[in-house]
Formats: structure tokens, C-alpha cells, sequence
């Protein structure tokens, strides 16, 4: 089947959960003998075509938005028109929209040939983050019009898209590259070390809370240590005990949820929380917010990690602490890869292309 996939930025210009999910995505189609490809953007003034590791990469030009951003509309969309174009440019059978701008080019595609449009919201809606900015609602709305069919990443999110958009999604949650992702206790670090692999800058990952909880650690475990993702335009704070390390590199990300003895997502409204999913593939605990989708992803086992309140850095820092603790059981690797495997890409995909032929036919 031929698929066309839509988001708006991607690598190496954008590494984040739904650029690594695109990806690993087009991955799984290509490796079942499907025909992906993806169409994102760039800010240069000419659409570029690559293959990139057997993926059609197609980087139409992006129009300036500094002026939208500063008025606060929604993002991306300056490049609807040119996807839009991408797509009548090409043959395909499905347009999977990873955004809702992508959804609106995909929309007036929809009009011109008849075929199916799939929307995966990689958020989770709230009513805060659907009045954020300008026209968003308006974008998502025309997006959920467009879309065959509606895909959320966790129950959490699905509930979202019920609530505030009156929208019954399917969920299809973000799957983990077990391949990639695999335990190595040889690995680990000998001082307790601590992972937070979210954008630091980004305000609702709350690494700073993750940093003043970290300080209360430090009182308990002097030589504790805490890893966290070293934004591009330099390093937004420091503290004793702190590691700012290059982790958008999968490969590099995965040796640093190897390397952990717990990773930690402080977020809210997170509509998955893959970095937490990435960490327990790697036989690493996890502690995260009593909040959207943590709770899913952590599950019942307190063999595997630690849920805290929301918004209580003693809380983060008991959670911390206990969870450091669980390394110690020899069980606890095992454990951690068997809730991973419960969220395996190949589902992920299986599950897409189960989609894909039901819209087809």
C-alpha cells in the first residue's frame, strides 16, 4: 500500500517523540513490504526529494512564520500549501496526518481523489491547551472533519478527544523499537544516576521541578547524578550533580537509559510518555506524574517505578528515591522489558496497516 505520511518538521531539523514515531513508522511499513512516504518541511526556498536509510523523504519549502509565532497562531502553518502540493504530486492510497495542519492539506487532497485520511493526535486535548493559541481550535477541528478516522496514543488522549472535541478516537499507542532499546546491566552506571530525556525548555515537561526534587535526592545520595537533554541553543540552567549530554541520537539515548538506575518524566498532559516506554525497554524503572497517560504506561507493578502528585517536588523526591531503590532486585530489568514489550513498534504498526486496509476497502 502506498502511504503518505505527514508532519510538519522532522530530522535532523526536529527530534522529538512524534519525528522518532514518523520514522520508526515509515520503518515498519517499509520493512513489511509497504510503499511509505513522508512528506514534512524545511525553511529552505526549494522542495528537496532523498531516500533516506529506504524512506522517501519529500521537504517542501515552509513560509515564514516568525510573525504567526509571535501572535501566537497555530504552528506550521505555512506549510499546508506546499504539502498539499506534495500530495497531488504523488500516487498515493492512504494520507496519515501526524498534525493538524497536515490534516488540512490532506483534507483538500481528500477532495480531489476520494481516498482515506488518517489523523493521529500525538497530543492530549484540554481545554488549556486547545485555547494556547490562535486558530488552533479552529485547525483541529477542520482536521477532525478531514480525518476517515481518528487515532489517539493512549486511552487518556482518546478520553481527551471525547471530552473537548465531542470525537470518539481509536487508540494505537506510540510503539518502542525493541531492537534498539535492549537491557545491558554491565551498562549501568555505579553512581545512582538519574534520566530525564524531555526538552528542558519546553515549560509543561517541568524539568525544573525534576531539578529542586533532585536537590532533596542529593541530601539522601550525595553522588547521585542527573542526565538531562541538551537543548541547541545552550544550556538553560545548572546545579551540582547535573550532566547536560546530546541524547536526540537514538543510539545515544538508549545508552543513557541503559546507563540509569531510573528515568524520570516529570510532565504534564503527556498523551504517551515513549521516553519512559524507551527507558523500561532498557530494563530501567521509571517514575513519573499521577497524570494523562504516566499512569497507563507505569501500570500496577511497583516492581517498575513510581507515580508522584503532580505538582510536589517531595513527592517527585520520594518517588525518586524509592524508585532508585528497585535497581537492586535482580528482578527488576526483566519486568521493566515485559511492560515494554506491551508497547512494541510491531504492534504499533500491525495495528496501523489493520487501519489502513479497512479504510482501503
Amino acid at each position: 500500500m502506498r502511504v503518505a505520511l505527514l508532519s510538519p518538521v522532522f530530522w535532523p531539523e526536529v527530534r522529538r517523540g512524534t519525528e522518532r514515531f514518523a520514522r520508526e513508522l515509515g520503518d515498519g511499513l517499509l520493512a513489511r513490504g509497504h510503499e511509505p512516504r513522508l512528506i514534512t518541511s524545511h525553511p529552505g526556498l526549494r522542495p528537496s526529494t532523498t531516500t533516506e536509510d529506504g524512506l522517501p523523504v519529500v521537504r517542501v519549502p515552509r513560509l515564514p512564520d516568525g510573525r504567526l509565532e509571535r501572535r501566537m497562531f497555530e504552528q506550521h502553518l505555512g506549510h499546508v500549501p506546499f504539502a498539499d502540493a506534495a500530495l497531488r504530486a504523488g500516487d498515493d492510497e492512504i494520507a496519515h496526518a501526524l498534525h493538524a495542519t497536515s490534516a488540512l492539506a490532506a483534507g483538500r487532497w481528500k477532495a480531489r481523489t476520494g481516498r482515506p485520511v488518517v489523523f493521529s493526535g500525538m497530543g492530549l486535548p484540554d481545554r488549556a491547551s486547545l485555547a494556547s493559541r490562535r486558530l488552533r481550535l479552529k485547525t483541529i477541528a477542520g482536521a477532525l472533519h478531514t480525518a476517515d478516522a481518528v487515532v489517539a496514543l493512549s486511552r487518556a488522549a482518546a478520553d481527551g478527544f471525547a471530552r473537548w472535541l465531542g470525537v470518539e478516537a481509536r487508540v494505537i499507542p506510540a510503539g518502542v523499537d525493541l531492537a534498539a532499546f535492549v537491557p545491558n546491566v554491565a551498562a549501568r552506571a555505579d553512581e545512582p544516576t538519574i534520566l530525564c530525556a524531555a526538552a528542558a525548555t519546553e515549560p509543561r515537561k517541568r524539568v525544573p521541578l525534576l531539578v529542586e526534587a533532585f536537590g532533596r535526592v542529593r541530601r539522601e545520595r550525595p553522588t547521585a547524578r542527573l542526565v538531562l537533554s541538551r537543548p541547541r541553543d545552550g544550556i538553560p540552567f545548572d546545579a551540582p550533580g547535573i550532566e547536560w549530554r546530546d541524547l536526540d541520537d537514538r543510539a545515544a539515548l538508549a545508552a543513557a537509559c541503559r546507563e540509569a538506575h531510573v528515568a524520570a518524566l516529570p510532565s504534564t498532559g503527556e498523551a504517551f510518555g515513549l521516553v519512559l516506554v524507551e527507558a523500561l525497554a532498557c530494563g530501567t524503572p521509571v517514575v513519573g506524574t499521577d497524570d494523562g497517560a504516566i499512569p497507563e504506561v507505569v501500570g500496577d507493578d511497583e516492581h517498575i517505578g513510581r507515580l508522584f502528585a503532580r505538582d510536589d517536588p517531595e513527592a517527585l523526591a520520594r518517588a525518586l528515591l524509592e524508585a532508585l531503590e528497585l535497581i537492586g532486585d535482580r528482578t527488576t530489568p526483566a519486568r521493566c522489558r515485559t511492560r515494554a514489550e506491551e508497547f512494541s513498534i510491531d504492534r504499533t504498526v500491525d495495528a496501523y496497516v489493520r487501519l489502513y486496509d479497512e479504510l482501503a476497502s
